[in-house]
């Protein structure tokens, strides 16, 4: 599998981590320097973002990506891609939206892990 397919795959696992509630999963998945920004422009590490997507401040119910670009350059990978979510956040309602998402990739001795990402605006 070509470096491409690799770091789209752990994208999708990193989707499929979210969904399941899997903290172990996504800790294994993301760098130790990790950090996200949301779509509301809140910058998380690592232990932030796992907390938030696992511990039910935030319940992800799907996340699905459409248009993935990947570039990779050495080490590094640039995935862009569009991603439609439904998750429900502490307030109760279900909500379902789309928006660009961007994320940095390094391959590592344990394999792609994801670096940095940005999700945002929502689109709807």
């Amino acid at each position: 599998m070509d470096a491409a397919k690799q770091v789209r795959t752990a994208a999708e696992d990193r989707a499929t981590a979210l969904v399941a509630g899997d903290a172990e999963r996504l800790m294994d998945l993301l760098h130790e320097e990790f950090t996200w920004t949301t779509h509301v422009g809140e910058t998380v590490d690592r232990t932030e973002y796992v907390r938030r997507n696992t511990e039910g401040q935030t319940v992800w119910h799907a996340q699905a990506m459409t248009d993935v670009e990947v570039v990779v350059v050495g080490n590094t990978a640039v995935l862009r891609a569009e991603v439609t979510d439904r998750v429900t956040f502490a307030e109760g309602d279900v909500e379902t939206f789309r928006m660009p998402m961007t994320q940095v990739w390094v391959l590592s001795a344990g394999g792609w892990k994801c670096l940095a990402g940005h999700a945002g605006p929502r689109r709807s």
